[in-house]
């Protein structure tokens, strides 16, 4: 099978035409505004057939705009899995239940799309690689930016390259709601959660907090707000930054303070920066940029949330005559949710590989704890 080293792939096999059929767990912002329109968009490949949320008032928002039957939703995702008619679950619920409820759709023989991050732990990690080799199907970890076709051709001039001099990678960007609210997608928020629900989020947040940082760490907010924003925005960052560069030997230093990081990364031949921050300007500055052999390349990003933003690849250097040339490339305005569920299909129908996969996302949970263990010193915290 494309896409899974080693398997003898033999069921499940779709045709490059075949519609697969998606049951969604998790009906929220991300959904409203990145992964539900894009199915919908992309609807000779993709039909939404059930949806799960421990919100029904979302459930009924989202069936209604959707055009989701009434019949296709769920409360519990455990039930959603069972459908006979659900190739391909989707999970975008807190980051707290991806383990849980990719597992579900593993065991019972679904193909599984994990939202990024894939899970908060190593051990969940080491739970889902399990689950997708025992039940042989795919499992495919949203790192969209990944596929970005600007990023794809830098990865090529990068991975060339004779000698790197340097590399930077930056994601300072305003917070979410300043560039969801102008998307024209309009997603809808309900607080009608019950007290079980809540208090089983809680628990499980806690519980990953604790399994990560160790019980010293997780009880220090400011650890907590950093972990959090590396496992959401700083897991884009670091995933690119791996199949841009290769994996860092280690961390030489790190500051800052809750959602506010600067980290040093040793390549051995060179070294690596990454800032990342949130604030309330509504900019979005991310970028990877690598200097050497006589040139920088550039990859920058845009919001996800304004669908058709452009990703450009821009190469500077100089010329035999001493003149500075500057070259911006677009490859195209399809953005890069559409071309990861593209690659997908082509996955699931056996034509094309899965770069994503979980024994490759599970390297940004490891780069993640060497951060922390930087900024926030086991010691240092127990002192």
């Amino acid at each position: 099978m494309a896409g899974v080293p080693g398997s003898s792939f033999t069921e499940k096999v779709f045709g490059s035409d075949k519609i697969i059929r998606v049951g969604v767990v998790g009906a929220g912002e991300v959904a409203q505004t990145t992964h539900l329109p894009t199915l919908g968009l992309l609807s000779h490949l993709f039909q939404v057939v059930a949806l799960c949320d421990v919100s029904p008032k979302q459930l009924d928002h989202c069936a209604s705009k959707f055009h989701i039957g009434k019949d296709d939703l769920y409360t519990e995702s455990s039930e959603l899995v069972k459908r006979d008619d659900v190739d391909l679950v989707l999970v975008i619920a807190s980051d707290e239940y991806h383990a849980s409820v990719a597992i579900q759709a593993a065991d019972a023989g679904k193909h599984v799309f994990i939202e990024k991050p894939m899970t908060l732990t190593v051990d969940d990690a080491e739970r889902v690689i399990s689950a997708q080799k025992r039940n042989n199907i795919i499992i495919w970890v949203g790192y969209m930016r990944r596929y970005a076709k600007a990023f794809v051709e830098a990865v090529k001039i990068v991975r060339s390259m004779k000698k790197i001099e340097y590399a930077r990678v930056r994601d300072i960007i305003g917070y979410n709601h300043l560039f969801v609210n102008q998307s024209g997608f309009f997603p809808v928020r309900f607080a009608d959660l019950s007290a079980a629900a809540k208090e089983d989020f809680a628990s499980r947040s806690e519980a990953a907090a604790e399994a990560s940082l160790g019980p010293e760490r997780a009880s220090n907010r400011a650890a907590v707000s950093s972990w959090r924003l590396l496992c959401s925005l700083g897991s884009h960052d670091f995933s690119a930054m791996r199949e841009l560069l290769g994996p860092p030997k280690r961390v030489l230093g790190a500051g800052g303070h809750d959602t506010w990081i600067t980290a040093l990364f040793d390549y051995g031949d060179f070294v690596a920066t990454y800032e990342t921050g949130h604030d309330s300007v509504g900019s979005f500055d991310a970028h990877l940029e690598v200097y050497g052999d006589g040139k920088r390349v550039r990859v920058e990003y845009d919001t996800p949330y304004v669908k058709g933003l452009p990703i450009t690849l821009t190469v500077a250097e100089s010329d035999q005559s001493g003149a500075y040339i500057e070259r911006v490339i677009r490859p195209t305005y399809e953005d890069c949710y559409t071309l990861q569920y593209e690659a997908l299909h082509s996955a699931i129908a056996g034509n094309g590989p899965v770069k994503c996969s979980p024994e490759d996302a599970v390297q940004e949970l490891r780069t993640i704890g060497l951060v922390i263990d930087a900024l926030y010193p086991k010691r240092m915290i127990a002192e």
